[in-house]
């Protein structure tokens, strides 16, 4: 090795430092983990009945989109039309770390770590993303997408 010799406290002191950098990582680790849910649940918009989201004509059946908040609030809203008469809409923030998330072709992305959600029910598919996307229940109200 390096020709030193340990004694007692040298290996205590190196071994402490060792462990306590350890439990300080882990710690990390699990405030990432755990708290991201809760940012994600404390970040949905109150959003209020019959506020339009969007019209059906600017959704085509398969497709999704990413709308502003009704409310003003600085985060986005996913609509998602799976069938003709059929709309579905998640908060736009990543179960992970709380980043918007992106709608693209034919999933919803996280650009933060590249967790990837199902466009028509929010479930996590991939990343560190573990948990689905906050639901916002909506309805369509003649040719328009209104919260329920």
């Amino acid at each position: 090795m390096t020709g030193r010799t340990h004694n007692r406290r040298t290996v205590l002191t190196t071994t402490g430092a060792a462990v306590a950098g350890a439990a300080l990582g882990g710690t990390a680790l699990a405030a990432c983990a755990g708290g991201a849910s809760q940012n994600a649940a404390q970040s949905q918009p109150n959003v209020t009945k019959g506020a339009e989201l969007a019209t059906l004509d600017r959704i085509p059946v398969g497709s999704t989109i990413s709308v502003p908040s009704p409310e003003g609030q600085d985060v986005n809203i996913i609509v998602s039309r799976p069938a003709e008469d059929e709309v579905v809409a998640f908060l736009a923030v990543c179960t992970h770390q709380g980043c918007a998330v992106l709608a693209e072709q034919s999933r919803l992305r996280c650009p933060c770590h590249n967790s990837t959600f199902d466009p028509f029910t929010g479930d996590a598919q991939g990343g560190p993303a573990y948990g689905p996307l906050p639901r916002i229940d909506v309805t369509i109200d003649g040719e328009r997408v209104v919260t329920a």
